[in-house]
């Protein structure tokens, strides 16, 4: 009888899934943002700050880890990671001010929860924000509704996923997941803590999206170290789930030795596709220093996977052989000249400036701490 049951859930899971795509198909298609390509290189325009635990309708700003243009109504969304420590699951709307000379405000307009599949928003749980800690939003080229991911909670054996929802944050449906994506609370393998889906970007036709992980499977290598760097999957999955492709990607060594005693990281924490086909990967490095310092160094890379071999059918990459995608630095934080640069985690392409080139903005998760700050960065891209 269990089985049974179980049975007809799964159905009425893709019945619900092949329902919301089919909608997707059919809806009139908003104007898309056609980006440059290929990216030679990255110009800074400017700077803009969110004061820290300012508070919008109720909520604490702060944790921005997803951002994506809304062409159509000419807004930003920004999506929180906050697990429900301040407010429930969330994304904002924004209005960003700018020119090709100025980059002058950030003006939040609206906020938005995300809805779990019982209508419910993801409240507070021991777990953290009830199954949802979101990394990744991004409005569907097709018809201008959302997905966003989630990276789960290995410490409370919760799966990562990849969710489709209306534009205001309703639940549509999941997306179905390879297996070695899922997490062992209890054994090392599949997804490591904290380090699964960071990115997310769809095709510029919009019939499939890619979707990053920030760190190395287990099976599929240690994580970058000062000494080495790692492999992290990058996948290209259909509308309804099927994995059309997968490519090694590989990430930089920690760019700085920390000190005794203390932590560094780096891992993948956004990406963005391009007409061409190249990737744009936003890498981010931490570094503790002696003094308890973090210091942040990102680097964006466009990468090119054509020449890459697919790896869906490798269930582990170590010891493996397979040509990794070629990377090509775009963008280095030192270069900037700024005072600061944060833990950049959210990344999109904006509208076009009157010269024709268009604009990238990314944007900084402060994790809440009165020690970080939470950054918007405007750029051009130069073709």
């Amino acid at each position: 009888m269990m089985q049974t049951v179980r049975h007809l859930a799964a159905v009425a899971r893709a019945a619900t899934l092949a329902a919301a795509l089919a909608a997707c198909a059919s809806a009139p298609q908003p104007a898309p943002v056609v980006n440059a390509s290929p990216v030679s290189a990255l110009r800074l325009i400017g700077e803009q700050r969110v004061p820290h635990r300012a508070l919008f309708e109720g909520t604490m700003l702060g944790g921005f880890s997803g951002l994506d243009y809304d062409a159509a109504h000419g807004r930003w969304l920004v999506e929180s990671d906050d697990r429900c420590t301040h407010n429930p699951a969330r994304f904002y709307e924004a209005e960003l001010d700018f020119d090709a000379t100025a980059f002058r405000a950030v003006r939040f307009v609206g906020v938005h929860y995300f809805m779990n599949s019982d209508g419910k928003d993801y409240v507070a749980s021991p777990a953290g924000c009830a199954q949802a800690d979101v990394e990744s939003i991004r409005l569907d080229p097709l018809d201008g509704s959302m997905w966003y991911a989630s990276e789960g909670d290995r410490r409370a054996g919760l799966d990562p996923f990849i969710r489709h929802a209306t534009r205001a944050g309703g639940y549509l449906a999941d997306l179905p997941l390879p297996d070695n994506f899922k997490v062992h609370k209890d054994e090392e393998r599949g997804s490591r803590y904290n380090a699964v889906f960071e990115g997310l970007a769809f095709a510029p036709d919009g019939r499939s999206l890619w979707a990053s992980l920030e760190w190395p499977l287990y099976e599929d290598g240690p994580i970058p170290t000062p000494q080495a760097g790692g492999m992290v999957r990058m996948t290209q999955f259909q509308r309804d789930g099927k994995v059309l492709r997968q490519f090694a990607y590989p990430l930089d060594a920690i760019p700085a030795q920390p000190g005794p005693g203390k932590e560094a990281e780096n891992g993948v924490s956004e990406i963005l596709v391009l007409p061409d086909g190249e990737l744009l990967v936003l890498e981010r490095a931490t570094v503790q220093d002696a003094a308890d310092v973090h210091h942040n160094y990102v680097r964006i890379y466009a990468t090119d996977a054509r020449g890459a071999s697919d790896v869906k059918s490798l269930p582990a990459l170590t010891g493996a052989n397979f040509t990794p995608a070629r990377k090509r630095l775009v963008l280095d934080s030192r270069t900037l000249g700024l005072p600061r640069v944060d833990n950049l985690e959210a990344m999109a392409f904006g509208p076009r400036l009157p010269n024709g080139h268009a604009t990238l903005v990314m944007a900084s998760d402060d994790n809440f701490r009165q020690t970080q700050v939470s950054q918007f960065l405007l750029f051009e891209v130069l073709p």
